[in-house]
């Protein structure tokens, strides 16, 4: 295993959340994406390298709801200690800081105009991709992509293959991530069907592995399950694990509650939904992303 050396924070104070003793400034403060009108702008990003010279393989986690301030739920950097420890380069992008959502989207109920979608989010992942691939010490093809909840349907939309060359992103996903984790994601559209092209099937543009709690009331398991189940029947590689007795945000070192004020589509009032660690699931959820992209990426 190599050694943690170098890192740099650049998103709201993060350094003592992913790694503690590392220091060494290896990138800018942002990186360039661009809003669905065409127009660039600068997101902060959390960069942190494995020591050496690589070219290591890297993986870009997007976050929750819950952003990357102090709110946050700690779940990217408890995912960044992981895989930096294991060799690979993380780059974590920060999709509301400068959005004017510092605090998160968890329990806004609309965010007044500005598209913090899942959807536009995976032109920050795009942007992520295209900054790792412009490092010295970083492998470009062998580049994964992981969030859970909010990031977890951001990365599904980053991963569906593209319909059309006219659609947004599709030369980028053609020649994009090799692989993917998807947490506790929302695997239903907003109108409520299975996420999926015209007909019905989800096409990820590479392997796909999706983890989900059994008890998850805020991303029901069942819709996932589903799509998964639809993807294989076509014989595309999407998998899924289920933790039995799990809910969202296993991954969580926190302790399982429910909190009224969160934004749930999935309740029948719209509000109100239970987050909380699972240590059996979070400990078996470690084996099985480094196996997964450990298949895919090493």
């Amino acid at each position: 295993m190599r050694r943690p050396h170098g890192l740099n924070v650049l998103a709201l104070g993060m350094a003592a959340a992913i790694l503690s003793g590392c220091g060494g400034a290896i990138s800018g403060p942002s990186i360039t994406t661009t809003a669905p009108g065409g127009v660039s702008e600068q997101i902060p990003v959390t960069l942190s390298k494995p020591d050496g010279a690589g070219p290591f393989p890297a993986v870009v986690i997007v976050h929750d709801c819950s952003g990357l301030g102090p709110r946050s739920s700690g779940a990217p950097a408890r995912w960044a200690r992981e895989l930096l420890g294991r060799g690979y380069v993380v780059l974590i992008p920060d999709s509301f800081t400068t959005r004017g959502f510092a605090d998160g989207v968890c329990t806004v109920a609309s965010t007044r105009g500005i598209d913090v979608s899942p959807e536009r989010r995976a032109r920050d992942a795009y942007a992520a991709l295209a900054h790792l691939r412009a490092l010295s010490y970083v492998d470009g093809s062998r580049v994964g992509l992981m969030g859970g909840s909010h990031g977890g349907s951001t990365t599904l939309a980053s991963m569906i293959a593209p319909q059309s060359d006219g659609e947004p992103l599709a030369r980028d996903k053609r020649a994009g991530f090799a692989a993917a984790v998807a947490l506790y994601p929302r695997c239903t559209t907003r109108g409520g069907a299975l996420r999926g092209d015209a007909s019905g099937v989800y096409r990820p543009v590479a392997p796909l592995l999706i983890l989900i709690g059994e008890k998850d009331d805020w991303t029901p398991a069942e819709s996932c399950r589903k799509l998964t189940e639809v993807a294989q029947r076509a014989a595309y590689p999407v998998t899924i694990k289920i933790y039995p007795g799990a809910h969202h945000s296993f991954d969580s070192d926190r302790p399982v509650r429910y909190v009224e004020a969160r934004i749930n589509p999935s309740s029948p009032n719209g509000r109100g939904a239970t987050t909380g660690g699972d240590p059996a699931a979070w400990a078996d959820s470690i084996r099985e992303v480094v196996e997964f992209f450990g298949r895919h990426l090493k």
